[in-house]
């Protein structure tokens, strides 16, 4: 958990992570798409390779690189316990209520008008 935490510590590394989000991408393609050196994107390859988020094939002369998002969900269960995992079930329990509350009301002010029709 501590080498996947360092590795997504960098924000070049999240960088290469979103992109691999959708698709396999080869090394140059990646490091085409920063304003560092290609060297400095490998480094951040092999960080990303060794702590298991990405995985690289050789196809012909190109390295290609995909997400393997597996060792991140330890980070996101222990990342869990700091998160209210109940608050969005309470804020659809509130909006459950709420509407309930209006047609509620809505039901009742037509039967008051009504009546006040009816006395009239």
């Amino acid at each position: 958990m501590d080498e996947v935490a360092a590795a997504i510590a960098d924000p070049v590394r999240r960088d290469i992570l979103v992109m691999l989000r959708e698709q396999r991408l080869p090394a140059g393609e990646i490091a085409d798409r920063f304003a560092i050196s290609r060297p400095a994107v490998s480094r951040h390859l092999r960080v990303l390779r060794e702590s298991g988020l990405v995985r690289d094939t050789l196809v012909g002369r190109q390295r290609l690189y995909e997400l393997d998002p597996s060792p991140l969900t330890g980070l996101v269960e222990w990342l869990g316990q700091f998160t209210r995992a109940d608050a969005w079930e309470q804020r659809l329990d509130a909006l459950e209520t709420e509407v309930y509350r209006t047609r509620r009301e809505r039901r009742q002010g037509g039967r008051a008008d009504q009546r006040q029709e009816n006395t009239a």
